[in-house]
């Protein structure tokens, strides 16, 4: 059913969380989940951390609270106000992040053995995806900036190139923008993808924002995009977890994203997760401009303050110059530090332990920051003077705790690991087929059991299937030698491989 209506909604209405308050506030019996009871049965520990309060609304499936796979009553009303305000025929409430609406997203596009075109730089989401679906990837690799070590998006070219090559493709998946704030050309990927009647799929994680400022990027709906997946709660005001995903338009089924979502999402989703995203759409419907408005001012504040220390760079829009990078989120803050002869893992060790100034996201040479409706003046002010810090500490060579003389880090993307990899089985094939742990030092050449990860910000290096190269293992050597965290090896030595 289209969410929509011929007359504008009272976006001031707040159903879920209403309703929710209304249970929460109401005496009565528990003889339902969840075992605490509303808080009575929470442990001490718990309860000292985080007081009486939350647990009163940790409620199930109360006949008052809808339910999340069939919303007939307050959950539908507050994602019928969703769909309206971020520009959607339909918007679905997602409890388990915005991995199961990139899941559902392929399940409701792709049968077993359908082709699938998506960037390389994907999120491991759509690894998962993949896996889950039988879908065949036609894998894209993205605009690469060897100067920065940043992969961005996917050029259109590559795409009309992927299109003619692919007649049977099922649909184009796009990241915009990616982790760092890069964008690439969603419009014009959109109408090549509508030219064969094919539904573009955005996983639009980072960019929930985007619709609340003229000065942001172009929203991904706005654009063109059939089907986008949001979290919410990583730039807007939901709590963690709390996602959403966006259709329209008639080339995806939307009781097929329906049947699909029932498949990945939890039958017992938090409402404590469902209610903050009601609350961060009212939130973004009545102050959202301004909200943005805020949060642009202090990129302001920052940028030219932090481009100006000695030995520190700073990712601008002035660095897109490639079809796969034409517009910068300027809320997000990629900060070179190799200048400083630190690596990011050292740089954001020191900020974090003795700076008090935490990053999102550190990498070999770079820290990535976000910047959001929820910080302050007092925040940036930290930020710039933890960098100060970070620089004088540098020049007086004083004894921090940190290797303050690495250098020669290898790439920061391994783009021969992105180019070169073959994929030599589907993803589903390879994760079900028999394998093996073996050391990194004899992995060379064999495939790929797992779904390793880099992580943040979980950007497959390598995936079920693929052929694993020097220029793998050399990178995954480097991460860790350099403090970085991989997931889905088997241990620090070894992988897991098809047997």
């Amino acid at each position: 059913m289209d969410q929509r209506i011929s007359q504008p909604m009272d976006q001031r209405q707040l159903p879920l969380l209403q309703a929710l308050r209304d249970c929460a506030q109401r005496p009565h019996a528990p003889f339902y989940t969840p075992g605490h009871k509303r808080g009575r049965g929470i442990p001490k520990p718990l309860r000292e951390l985080l007081g009486d309060r939350p647990f009163y609304a940790d409620l199930p499936e109360l006949p008052e609270l809808d339910n999340l796979f069939a919303p007939e009553g307050v959950i539908g009303q507050a994602q019928a106000l969703a769909a309206e305000l971020f520009g959607a025929t339909r918007t679905w409430f997602l409890a388990n992040g915005s991995t199961c609406g990139i899941e559902a997203a392929v399940l409701a596009t792709c049968v077993p053995g359908d082709k699938l075109i998506l960037p390389r730089n994907c999120h491991q989401a759509a690894i998962a995806a993949l896996i889950l679906s039988g879908a065949v990837p036609v894998f894209l690799p993205p605009d690469y900036d060897a100067d920065w070590g940043i992969a961005h998006s996917i050029a259109p070219a590559a795409v009309a190139a992927a299109l003619a090559q692919h007649p049977d493709a099922k649909a184009v998946m796009l990241v915009y923008p990616t982790y760092y704030g890069t964008c690439g050309d969603v419009g014009a990927i959109a109408q090549l993808a509508h030219q064969h009647d094919l539904p573009l799929i955005v996983d639009e994680a980072h960019g929930a924002h985007f619709a609340f400022h003229p000065d942001l990027p172009t929203a991904a709906l706005a654009a063109g995009a059939d089907v986008v997946v949001q979290s919410t709660h990583k730039v807007l005001g939901a709590m963690t977890q709390a996602s959403m995903l966006h259709c329209q338009g008639d080339r995806v089924d939307p009781e097929r994203l329906s049947r699909a979502l029932k498949l990945v999402q939890s039958t017992s989703p938090s409402y404590l997760l469902l209610a903050s995203l009601d609350a961060a759409r009212w939130q973004m419907a009545q102050h959202g401009r301004t909200l943005m408005q805020h949060t642009l001012e202090l990129a302001a504040i920052a940028r030219p303050q932090l481009a100006t220390l000695p030995g520190v760079r700073l990712l601008s829009a002035d660095d897109a110059d490639t079809p796969g990078f034409v517009a910068l989120d300027s809320t997000r803050l990629t900060v070179d530090v190799s200048g400083l002869g630190l690596s990011g893992f050292a740089a954001d060790e020191i900020l974090h332990t003795q700076l008090g100034v935490t990053a999102e996201l550190p990498a070999l040479t770079h820290l990535t920051f976000i910047l959001s409706l929820g910080n302050t003046r007092e925040d940036i002010q930290h930020l710039l003077q933890g960098f100060q810090a970070l620089v004088d500490v540098v020049n007086q060579a004083q004894n921090w705790s940190a290797d303050l003389s690495q250098t020669g880090y290898p790439e920061a993307f391994p783009e021969e690991a992105a180019q070169s990899a073959l994929l030599a089985l589907s993803p589903r094939a390879a994760f079900l087929a028999p394998s093996e742990a073996v050391p990194l030092a004899q992995a060379g050449d064999r495939l790929s059991a797992d779904i390793v990860c880099p992580y943040p910000p979980g950007i497959p290096l390598l995936i079920p299937g693929e052929r694993i190269t020097p220029g793998v293992l050399r990178y995954l050597s480097a991460v860790l030698n350099s403090g970085g965290v991989v997931t889905g090896l088997v241990d620090e030595q070894s992988v897991r491989v098809v047997m």
